[in-house]
């Protein structure tokens, strides 16, 4: 029973795997995940599990198959679905897991987003802003259900045979995943676990010269070692645990101040008070009023610096988030994130100019330009600590 992947996946997905597995003389079963409470703001791995376990009881009911020999395969996310579904179930006689994380979803995904960004030749702040910030942001916004799950406690349950297998991963911590998995089994009794190593293989165990390009073809070997494991039970000897060049670390919530509630607010009152200040000096301009002396030209540089930084930033960091690719690069920066951190200068420097400006000649202009710039001041008053948070402001 092939368990999926995350995201909307089809059974043409694993049509390689499915006549791979079928040639070696398994019955096997694939589907197309659900979409109805599925999607990018839900999911639930109990769910899923249970239409795994839906699949074993349709093989258990063919005359063709051998009741004692039904199995899951669970890769990637499906990884923790099959363990899931194997606890609960005694109709379940193993599991072979693919690419599987030993870690949280939350925790699982930083660690790629970096690893991805640092194949690309990316260092410095954008890093931290992709990985470990933009994660902890989305988790908090529920833009990445089931971000905390504990795969530990589903495979401490597990009493079927359990082989393990890894490519040259970099989605999943091999190393961290493998260690943490076998001592989960191994503390709760289960000492029939299995862990495998392929080099020059992706996630999805198909060829790959550096874990990152996938290739067509599944990897020599993989398929094979599966059906000997399953038609034999006898192959119990684990590999040696992979190089694994960063660990992953566990991320705490934002708290309530910095949650995307907050943010949120933060963020359209500075955008609303940078184009409303922008807006204030066109309509200023045609009805030709003066404007207040020494501080005209520095607010406008500082609206129109940091209403670019803060619509740049948004734009560039869900271009990044979505394609993980960065664009142009100078060194080993990428030049659109060198151009934010210079705005974000400017408008740090237009800020103080500003308020500088606004403090000699306070006693001289307007109510109405006093409100103005109060406006344009607290929204300059976010927007520091703001860039501070997102890395705008740090190397």
């Amino acid at each position: 029973m092939l368990v999926h992947g995350s995201g909307p996946e089809t059974r043409a997905k694993y049509r390689a795997e499915a006549q791979a597995m079928a040639q070696s003389g398994f019955v096997v079963l694939s589907y197309d995940k659900r979409t109805t409470g599925y999607s990018l703001t839900q999911r639930s791995y109990a769910q899923l599990a249970e239409d795994a376990l839906a699949g074993v009881r349709l093989l258990h009911g063919r005359a063709d198959v051998d009741p004692l020999k039904v199995g899951l395969w669970g890769f990637s996310e499906g990884g923790w679905v099959v363990s899931l579904a194997a606890s609960r179930s005694a109709q379940v006689s193993y599991v072979v897991l693919v690419g599987a994380s030993g870690v949280s979803p939350a925790r699982q995904s930083a660690w790629y987003l970096e690893n991805r960004l640092r194949h690309e030749g990316v260092a410095g702040s954008l890093l931290r802003t992709v990985s470990v910030t933009g994660t902890r942001f989305v988790s908090g916004a529920g833009l990445l259900p089931e971000a905390n799950y504990d795969p530990l406690p589903a495979l401490r349950r597990l009493r079927q045979p359990v082989l393990a297998i890894w490519g040259d991963d970099h989605q999943s911590p091999p190393a961290e995943s493998a260690a943490a998995i076998e001592k989960a089994l191994r503390d709760s009794g289960n000492t029939d676990v299995t862990l495998r190593f392929f080099p020059h293989a992706d996630h999805k165990l198909h060829t790959s010269a550096d874990g990152f390009q996938r290739g067509e073809q599944l990897v020599p070997g993989y398929v094979d070692t599966i059906a000997s494991w399953v038609a034999g039970q006898g192959h119990r000897i684990n590999d040696a645990l992979p190089h694994q060049t960063r660990r992953s670390h566990a991320l705490a919530p934002l708290p309530e101040y910095l949650g995307p509630a907050a943010q949120t607010a933060a963020f359209v009152l500075m955008v609303v008070s940078f184009a409303a200040h922008l807006l204030g000096e066109l309509v200023r301009r045609l009805r030709r009023r003066p404007c207040a002396a020494g501080v005209g030209w520095t607010s406008r540089w500082l609206a129109a610096a940091g209403l670019t930084t803060l619509l740049g930033f948004l734009g560039y960091l869900g271009f990044v988030t979505i394609t993980l690719t960065t664009g142009p690069m100078l060194g080993n920066r990428p030049i659109i994130w060198l151009v934010l951190q210079l705005l974000t200068a400017g408008t740090a420097l237009a800020a103080v100019a500003t308020a500088v400006g606004w403090w000699r000649v306070r006693a001289s202009v307007s109510r109405r330009t006093n409100v103005q710039l109060g406006l344009l001041g607290l929204a300059s008053a976010l927007f520091l600590p703001w860039a501070l948070f997102w890395g705008l402001a740090t190397p």
